[in-house]
């Protein structure tokens, strides 16, 4: 058996975390008795990627890992057919089972990234909601909603919100709670991990386990990365706006440059492993006037340092300084091939560099899009490629177009 690290338990129970129920002391009595708990994270595949909001929580997972317990991320591939309505002003839309598994395809390799799947002794798990909850029958279902009343749900924020502004609530957004929460019976957990937007359901799953497994279980909820000028997440799917656990070190490495200010210090802290030491020393030194970017430079290093490695890290940075403080092409600049006097808008799109043409227009617009060789800007959408060339698109991708006869 893996031999438990050494891992200081009160940094552990208080760094990112919102709230322990019933209580710290009470769970750090249960980490301190040497029994193995079971643990879980579930993540619905609304989409493919994982981004560092997500970290918060596997971070967390992997520590108690670590400690010798029984991780397991759990793949709401089926409650992601019914759609979460946390914080929802209308419905989700509903995915297909082909969307959900599309989504989740990679999750392992990205979740792997901070999750030990492949240690000998204690690996983390995965599993899938749809093993229990596909087959669930129409009396286990009624069985199943009878533990909570139409009163409790209506006092969910997003319900009543609705209510009041007269948009629809439909009948198969009251079973997502219930769904959710009978995955801590279905796996018998002693402990549920989530962002504190998660609470109610988490809650829904703590008295389903009651009732059906006469077991108490914890429920820990994990601070949300939230900019603390504007309230809004700074890691939304729908928004597309989020550092993906995917993307490459490049991508990553400039996405962190683009962050505000104001979340330099809460982002070290929930999505890296440096030690708060460390991060406190940063903290000071943009309280005493030092400029940002330098420790947001500090912070991309990481950020790729924990999802890559080190040593691209260091090619993210100096490619970063090359490109965006040097003015230069960075070596990496994507190739695709067109025909001479294509349009440069339509082959990007066509090539998947950008969503659309009117993304493409807009960035024109703004005067985002310059021709490298030459350093001229292209304020033209309809602009046609004439001989090779490298463009930057946006702030962060790069093109080298080579016109083909």
């Amino acid at each position: 058996m893996e031999t438990p690290q050494k891992i200081d338990i009160d940094e552990l129970l208080t760094r990112s975390i919102s709230y322990i129920f019933p209580s710290k002391e009470e769970f750090e009595e249960r980490l301190n008795d040497g029994k193995k708990l079971k643990i879980y994270l579930g993540v619905d595949a609304t989409g493919p990627e994982l981004h560092i909001g997500h970290a918060t929580n596997l971070i967390f997972l992997e520590k108690l890992r670590r400690l010798g317990n029984e991780v397991i991320l759990l793949f709401g591939d089926f409650t992601a057919l019914i759609g979460d309505p946390t914080d929802k002003e209308a419905m989700r839309k509903r995915l297909t089972k082909e969307d959900v598994e599309r989504n989740i395809k990679d999750w392992k390799n990205q979740a792997g990234k901070i999750l030990d799947f492949s240690n000998s002794s204690n690996p983390a798990k995965i599993l899938k909601n749809s093993e229990w909850l596909a087959s669930m029958t129409l009396n286990e279902t009624i069985d199943l909603a009878s533990n909570i009343t139409v009163q409790q749900m209506l006092e969910r924020d997003m319900f009543e919100n609705r209510i009041k502004e007269q948009k629809p609530i439909y009948l198969h957004e009251f079973l997502y709670p219930l769904m959710q929460g009978y995955d801590s019976v279905a796996m018998n957990v002693d402990v549920e991990v989530g962002g504190n937007d998660q609470l109610f359901n988490m809650f829904v799953g703590r008295e389903l386990q009651k009732k059906y497994n006469n077991k108490e279980k914890f429920v820990i909820t994990t601070t949300l990365l939230v900019n603390p000028k504007t309230g809004k997440k700074l890691m939304s799917k729908s928004e597309g706006s989020y550092i993906a656990l995917s993307d490459s070190p490049n991508d990553m490495y400039g996405k962190a440059m683009a962050l505000p200010d104001e979340t330099i210090i809460q982002v070290f802290t929930d999505c890296t492993f440096v030690g708060l030491d460390e991060i406190h020393d940063h903290e000071n030194a943009l309280s005493e006037g030092k400029n940002p970017r330098d420790i947001k430079m500090k912070l991309a290093n990481a950020l790729v340092g924990t999802y890559h490695n080190e040593s691209a890290a260091k090619d993210a940075e100096h490619n970063f300084i090359s490109t965006f403080q040097k003015k230069e092409t960075p070596k990496e600049a994507q190739k695709i091939k067109i025909k001479k006097g294509d349009f440069l808008g339509k082959s990007i799109v066509k090539n998947g560099i950008l969503k659309s043409n009117t993304e493409f227009k807009r960035l024109v617009e703004e005067g985002a899009v310059r021709n490298m060789d030459t350093g001229e800007k292209i304020y033209d959408h309809t602009f046609v490629v004439k001989k090779e060339a490298v463009f930057r698109i946006g702030k962060k991708k790069f093109v080298r177009v080579v016109v083909e006869n």
